[in-house]
């Protein structure tokens, strides 16, 4: 005999810059949130019809329109909440309308969201819930959304497999940003999956082993003379 998992989750890389939108939902009553639509509202709102899902809410982990520039589109569309990022990402979401315009993405617009996220709250979706946690460094508003029964996460451009999110945008912060993965993402187990911003779903335990930014090596190293961190070229 199975038990079914409370949630299910499909990843639908949206926009040329390849941002993972997911699209994750409650088992039992199939009520949906799209976290991070950052762009082809349409294709979306089918792969909800094509599921069987109702859209409950819109999730945001932080305010670059590569994450955030269908939100507006997709909550007109569907008059659903928008919740996140924290307040601190306002001045990235202003910016998206300029952002879509130099990326060729003229649809992105800003909004206000119904529900700013701070460290420590509680979304929820179905009968099911997430845990929010602040991790700023990549901007100073990046939320991650836990759901802690299957062990998985959604962790926008925090962390990759093999990388770690830039932190050379405005109010970026590198200390900030390993900070937040070593003392807020790593307490939470190594069996931890996360979905990413961009590229492929690695585990905590995995990027513990073998990340060159914050590998527990890596870390290790970061308290001797001498270290330099490696050249970050990811994706977001």
């Amino acid at each position: 005999m199975t038990t079914q998992s409370p949630i299910s989750a499909v990843i639908a890389p949206v926009t040329p810059l390849q941002q993972n939108c997911t699209i994750v939902w409650c088992s039992k009553t199939r009520k949906a949130a799209i976290i991070d639509p950052g762009g082809e509202v349409d294709r979306l709102l089918r792969a909800l019809k094509d599921q069987g899902l109702t859209l409950e809410k819109i999730w945001i982990t932080h305010g670059h329109m590569d994450h955030a520039g269908g939100a507006a589109e997709l909550k007109a569309k569907t008059g659903v909440p928008i919740e996140g990022p924290h307040k601190d990402d306002q001045f990235w979401i202003d910016r998206i309308q300029e952002s879509g315009e130099m990326y060729g993405m003229p649809e992105a617009r800003i909004f206000v969201p119904d529900r700013w996220l701070e460290d420590g709250d509680v979304v929820t979706l179905g009968e099911t819930q997430f845990e929010v946690l602040h991790c700023p460094g990549h901007t100073p508003g990046h939320v991650v959304f836990f759901h802690r029964e299957t062990k998985f996460a959604q962790v926008g451009d925090v962390l990759f497999q093999g990388s770690i999110g830039r932190t050379d945008f405005p109010r970026g912060n590198h200390q900030d940003l390993i900070d937040a993965i070593t003392g807020k993402l790593w307490p939470l187990g190594d069996d931890i999956r996360f979905v990413p911003g961009h590229g492929p779903m690695s585990s905590f335990g995995a990027e513990r082993r073998s990340n060159p930014f914050v590998g527990d090596r890596a870390v290790a190293a970061m308290k001797g003379p001498g270290y330099t961190a490696p050249v970050n070229r990811s994706p977001g």
